[in-house]
């Protein structure tokens, strides 16, 4: 089950489980899609991989396997990433 952390790892922009605005790569990674195209490219700096839109968990399943709470913040990963 996906973690769906709750913010960019490069702006900390907010992530909302439901925000279509969330980008992935396979090892969970988290971006906006502003930072994940503007600034990596579609490549998470992290891996490597390919990153796409994370899907949204149905709302009566968050109740059940709520999103994480954990914030992951790493700018300087991003920092040097050009698209």
């Amino acid at each position: 089950m996906l973690d769906l952390r709750p913010n960019c790892e490069c702006c900390d922009r907010d992530l909302p489980p439901d925000t279509t605005h969330a980008m992935i790569c396979t090892f969970e990674c988290t971006f906006c899609a502003d930072c994940a195209t503007q600034k990596l490219g579609g490549a998470c700096p992290n891996c490597g991989g390919e990153l796409v839109r994370r899907p949204i968990r149905p709302a009566a399943k968050l109740a059940r396997f709520p999103a994480s709470t954990t914030r992951v913040f790493k700018p300087q990963g991003c920092a040097g990433a050009t698209p």
